[in-house]
């Protein structure tokens, strides 16, 4: 069977039929916020290697980030940030579905069908519900209250069977199984029941540069390494990083600070340097302000072409769109079929 894309007039490309022998992943990443070295290292530079080996279905949550309310003027520049950052990271529009969660209308029917088989108790309980109770007790909506549901739907639009989430997502993606298992066992057999995907087991938590926690797109933001912070940024947020006077003893154990400090340099600096100041700490000689400054310097190498792309293509309004359009097209032609056979089994068949 023919796979991939071809392009065709106007600039659009033309999807063919997806390799049926592939397994299907599926995504998203809300459109709040600055995509950040956590969100790369921890998530989009397995994407690029995903969209190799199977067939990727990409989305930017949009529907999801309404639950906090964002202002209307600057929902669509989030999105089309997002999707140039995610472009410029190594994702390829012409290997893998990269859509908008609203352009894609299959989803909120799905989610409509699938709170009917999700219970208020149940909801109710979600660690991650609880959080933003807590965080913001004067905006408990529904949308929040439902949000697994709606994440169930995203994932079962496209009958997935791996999807890649993180620790905090676990949670959610056993609802979304057990959803599955409901309608199955209510309608027939007709959801594959999606599993947590390790597409490599060597994925890496980027600790903010604090040492207080995960880089975060909200949460100390002066800790966190956006792609998008310009050089000078760059600098001055990895020399603030924290560190303290240096072993006292021959090969000592690293505080989880120091630790993600040599993390950060083994991701974007060159072998033989990271060997370098991991024997100037082993010996109790390191000095962490020539660390910091190599790190710096290698981290503006590493972060510079990524912000600049995403820059670039931000400008071209007109290719966004083609790229959103696109992969809502394809988007669109695998949860069409999905609605139509859950509806078929639903009894929804009138004509």
């Amino acid at each position: 069977m023919l796979t991939g894309c071809q392009h065709g007039r106007n600039g659009r490309f033309l999807y063919l039929a997806p390799d049926m022998n592939k397994e299907i992943v599926v995504s998203g990443i809300r459109s709040t916020g600055f995509l950040h070295l956590g969100n790369y290292f921890g998530a989009i530079h397995n994407y690029v290697k995903m969209q190799q080996d199977y067939n990727c279905y990409f989305f930017v949550a949009d529907y999801h980030s309404l639950t906090t309310h964002p202002d209307p003027k600057d929902l669509k520049e989030n999105v089309y940030r997002v999707v140039a950052e995610n472009i410029a990271s190594g994702i390829d529009p012409e290997k893998a579905a990269l859509y908008a969660q609203s352009d894609v209308p299959e989803i909120p029917e799905l989610y409509l069908i699938l709170n009917m088989l999700a219970y208020k108790g149940e909801l109710e309980k979600v660690p991650t519900f609880k959080d933003k109770v807590r965080l913001s007790p004067n905006n408990v909506n529904a949308g929040l209250l439902t949000y697994p549901v709606l994440m169930a739907a995203d994932i079962l639009i496209h009958r997935a069977v791996k999807v890649p989430v993180g620790k905090d997502q676990e949670q959610h993606l056993e609802m979304a199984r057990n959803f599955a298992v409901r309608f199955n066992s209510r309608y027939g057999d007709f959801f594959p029941e999606p599993n947590v995907f390790r597409f490599d087991q060597n994925t890496v938590k980027i600790m903010s540069l604090d040492g207080e926690g995960k880089m975060s797109k909200s949460e100390n933001t002066n800790a966190t390494i956006f792609l998008s912070d310009d050089d000078d940024t760059i600098r001055k947020k990895i020399m603030k990083a924290k560190t303290d006077s240096g072993p006292t003893a021959p090969d000592s154990e690293m505080p989880e600070y120091i630790q993600n400090l040599f993390l950060l340099m083994h991701m974007v600096s060159k072998p033989e340097v990271t060997d370098t100041f991991r024997s100037a700490f082993n010996n109790c000689h390191i000095r962490y302000g020539d660390m910091k400054k190599q790190l710096a310097e290698d981290m503006v190498a590493f972060v510079k072409p990524i912000r600049e792309k995403a820059a670039e293509l931000q400008k071209d309004e007109a290719q966004i769109k083609r790229i959103l359009r696109n992969g809502a097209e394809k988007a669109r032609a695998s949860a069409a079929e999905t609605i139509a056979g859950a509806r078929k089994l639903i009894g929804i068949n009138y004509y």
